[in-house]
Parts: structure tokens; C-alpha cells; sequence
């Protein structure tokens, strides 16, 4: 495994692993290659997800370098999706 396998990719293979180990009679040794795989992709992915949040944290700062914070999490909106309100723009 690398590191630059995506998250999706990484989620699946957690699922297809954790299937192997509830459905099938898999012995000691690959139960152990098995987990150390998953051990590895279960980081991974919350390496991935602690970057993403970084970087949403770093697109919500305001205009003074500051991260709106509302109810101890950073503040969001609605997002709404018009295809009327980009062609007016």
C-alpha cells in the first residue's frame, strides 16, 4: 500500500477487509496481515480527513485572517445551488 491511495479507495478496501475477516475462515497469519493492512489504511484516512478539515478551516477564515467560530466549531453556511444566480454573475 502507498501513501497516495485516495480515501474512497482506502474506505472500500477497509470495508472488503472487515467482510474477509467477519465472513470468512481466515486463518491467524493473514487475520494478522489482514489487521496491519487495516491498522495502515484506518491513519490514512484520518490523515486524509485531518487535511480536508484543515483545508476548509483555511477557506472559511474572513477577510481578517480569522476563522469564524460559532458554538466552539468553525461557523458555515447554507449552500444553495442556482443555475439562474451563475449565469447572472
Amino acid at each position: 500500500m502507498t501513501d497516495d491511495i485516495s480515501f474512497e479507495k482506502a474506505f472500500e478496501r477497509l470495508d472488503t477487509i472487515l467482510q474477509t475477516m467477519n465472513d470468512a475462515k481466515v486463518s491467524l497469519d493473514d487475520s494478522l496481515k489482514l489487521f496491519e493492512e487495516a491498522n495502515f489504511l484506518i491513519k490514512t484516512c484520518n490523515e486524509k480527513l485531518v487535511n480536508a478539515e484543515q483545508k476548509i478551516e483555511k477557506l472559511m477564515k474572513d477577510r481578517n485572517n480569522q476563522l469564524e467560530i460559532e458554538n466552539n466549531k468553525p461557523k458555515t453556511e447554507n449552500f444553495t445551488y442556482s443555475k439562474d444566480k451563475i449565469l447572472e454573475d
